[in-house]
């Protein structure tokens, strides 16, 4: 049962009471100053919501931890989950059995080993026969290429020398390139001097018919040593 409030007017009288109904008679407190005083204070607030605040940590590092145990779980689930187990275990047993059926024939397969493999047909099962197909075909491809394979090999430890001498190579095929170059326009120039004297000899020849048939003597015309002159280097 709830202790009675000594402030409020309406509970039981006893000597608090009497003196505040004296002094509200009087005017001294007023019914807001005692409803105000009813409030409780604001540390106790602050207190609650505190409180509140440590709860709500509380249950967000329960969830972290929840959610941290599901990622472990999650990451090493191949390594304690049942059904991965139940694989592995699986496995495991199809291997033991294989290494018990080779320990079984150890004999007879050491005969076989002993004895060389010729003019025998191996026995493959019939589902491995497209693979051996195309184990077929990249074995014939690579026989076809194994000399160039080895060639391969073999010039790897003089690759530095061979570079070095393509290096050579391709200087000189350039410098080919620029004296040939160089001959072509010297050829060009040639031709158009070959041309200019061709076009020049017939009127020298048809001046010199005509002094001829005046009986005039002129002298060498300087002309005439220049071209040859030119001829001569040109050729």
């Amino acid at each position: 049962m709830a202790a009675a409030n000594p402030w409020d007017p309406a509970s039981a009288p006893n000597a608090a009471g009497l003196m505040l109904d004296h002094f509200i008679a009087s005017g001294l407190v007023t019914q807001e100053m005692l409803n105000v005083s009813k409030k409780s204070a604001s540390c106790f607030v602050n207190f609650s919501r505190l409180q509140r605040i440590t709860n709500i940590q509380a249950e967000i590092y329960q969830t972290d931890l929840e959610i941290e145990l599901l990622r472990l779980e999650k990451d090493t689930a191949d390594v304690v989950h049942p059904f991965f187990l139940a694989q592995k275990c699986h496995t495991l047993q199809s291997m033991n059995n294989h290494l018990e059926a080779v320990l079984k024939e150890k004999r007879s397969l050491r005969h076989r080993l002993m004895k060389p493999i010729c003019q025998e047909n191996l026995p493959i099962e019939v589902v491995y026969h497209r693979y051996m197909v195309h184990l077929l075909e990249l074995a014939v491809t690579f026989i076809e290429k194994l000399e160039i394979h080895l060639e391969t090999i073999r010039n790897i430890p003089h690759l530095d020398a061979n570079l070095k001498n393509m290096s050579k190579a391709l200087a000189k095929m350039d410098i080919l390139v620029t004296e040939t170059e160089e001959l072509a326009e010297n050829i060009l120039k040639w031709r158009e001097q070959q041309r200019e004297v061709s076009s020049c000899v017939p009127k020298i020849l048809a001046e010199e018919n005509d002094l001829h048939k005046h009986d005039i003597i002129m002298p060498p015309l300087p002309f005439n040593s220049k071209v040859h002159i030119q001829t001569i280097n040109a050729k």
